[in-house]
Parts: structure tokens; C-alpha cells; sequence
């Protein structure tokens, strides 16, 4: 499938350890930036409750929901320790400061 990549903004715009939530036609995406600059994007509810990741604590390359400290590799988006479950990882790409998300050109219809 193809991927559109989308402008949602400059990695200034979310704080160190921080994150910012952006709706999409395909659901709300986690954007994070980590202490060493780094960003990811994910789907922005816990598998475990459907928390708000974006809530939650940024540490490392991870998240911590919010709701129950479920823990949420920002590589992967699989739950890690204990925990079992994922979320969908999104292609994130940082041009120069400008933030851009891939999204799949394929829409499902909404229901």
C-alpha cells in the first residue's frame, strides 16, 4: 500500500520527553520526542485500557500509560515487560526540523 507523508509540524513544537496527540482520518497518532532527540510515532491509546499514551511519561525510548504504567517500546509499540500486547508503529521522518507522518492512501470508509 501506498504512503502519503503529511507535515503535523516542527520538532520544536513537542517538548524534550514530551509528545503532542494528532487526529488523523485513521485514528489519533502519538507524536514523541525523546531526551536525545529522537522521534516516534504511535497509535495513541495503551493496548492494555485504551489510555492516552500521549499522557503519559516519556523515558528512554519508551511511554508510560498513563491509567495502569503499562510500558510501550516507541520503537516497536509493544507493551514490554510483563505486559503483553502493541500498537500500531507510524513512519515518522524529521527533514530539517519539519516533522512528517506517513499515512496509508487507502481509506477505509467510515462506518
Amino acid at each position: 500500500m501506498d504512503m502519503n507523508w503529511h507535515q503535523i509540524g516542527r520538532i520544536e513544537d513537542i517538548p524534550l520527553r514530551g509528545a503532542r496527540c494528532v487526529s488523523t482520518p485513521q485514528g489519533k497518532i502519538g507524536v514523541f520526542r525523546t531526551a536525545e532527540n529522537e522521534v516516534f510515532a504511535i497509535e495513541d491509546h495503551c493496548p492494555h485500557k485504551g489510555g492516552p499514551l500521549t499522557q503519559g511519561i516519556v523515558h528512554g525510548k519508551a511511554v508510560t500509560c498513563p491509567l495502569h504504567n503499562w510500558v510501550i517500546s516507541l520503537e516497536t509499540g509493544k507493551a514490554l515487560g510483563a505486559d503483553a500486547g502493541v500498537v500500531k508503529t507510524i513512519p515518522i521522518r524529521n527533514e530539517n526540523g519539519v516533522l512528517s507522518i506517513a499515512l496509508e492512501s487507502l481509506l477505509m470508509a467510515a462506518e
